[in-house]
């Protein structure tokens, strides 16, 4: 039986082009016999979550008019680890397996298929394990330092933005009013932005 392939290509920025990706997934669906049903590209980063054509894509398979997405690589098709698995597992739901030139086929009808799911729901699991010590490490060093967010916790207001602007008046450069107020030269850069509006 002949299978019924939607080619699937995606690169990030408008100064690339999908071309490439296109042709050769296009010669791989005539050299294993597929039928391709429909060639789908658009530009978009990877965490971009608003995918018109993959939208399409996944709506044929909904509508049991493919069999087979075509990538060139598993990243062309998924935002994250996450959104890989669910969309493999949509379209299995409807019979269509994902098939990645450079990486592996994802027919979770297969034993193999099944594994690799497992694995990246197992990767999924682990890299937001790894988020959240990320962030309770960096709260707690934040902490420790006085703040939250890397803003200091009851800071006053800088209240000598009058000297900063009298040596501004002057002529004075950033680095020497620094230095002469014992300030640092980021506050002397803001006043010289709030002064300059």
């Amino acid at each position: 039986m002949v299978q019924r392939a939607a080619i699937y290509a995606r690169v990030s920025t408008s100064d690339q082009s999908c071309e490439r990706q296109i042709v050769e997934l296009t010669e791989y669906a005539a050299r294993t016999g597929c039928e391709v049903v429909g060639v789908f590209k658009e530009t978009g980063t990877g965490a971009k979550n608003d995918r018109i054509e993959r939208n399409k894509v996944i709506d044929l398979a909904r509508k049991r008019h493919i069999d087979l997405v075509l990538v060139s690589e598993l990243s062309r098709w998924g935002r994250s680890t996450p959104d890989l698995r669910s969309t493999i597992e949509d379209l299995a739901e409807r019979g269509v397996a994902l098939r990645a030139l450079n990486g592996p086929d994802f027919d979770i009808t297969t034993a193999q298929g099944k594994l690799m799911l497992n694995l990246l729901a197992s990767i999924s699991e682990f890299e937001r394990d790894l988020l959240r010590e990320r962030i309770k490490s960096g709260i707690a060093h934040a902490r420790s330092k006085g703040t939250k967010s890397g803003r200091a916790i009851g800071r006053p207001a800088f209240e000598r933005s009058d000297p900063v602007r009298v040596l501004l008046t002057q002529g004075k450069s950033v680095r020497a009013i620094a230095a002469e107020l014992g300030i640092s030269k980021t506050t002397v850069m803001k006043v010289k932005a709030i002064n300059s509006k």
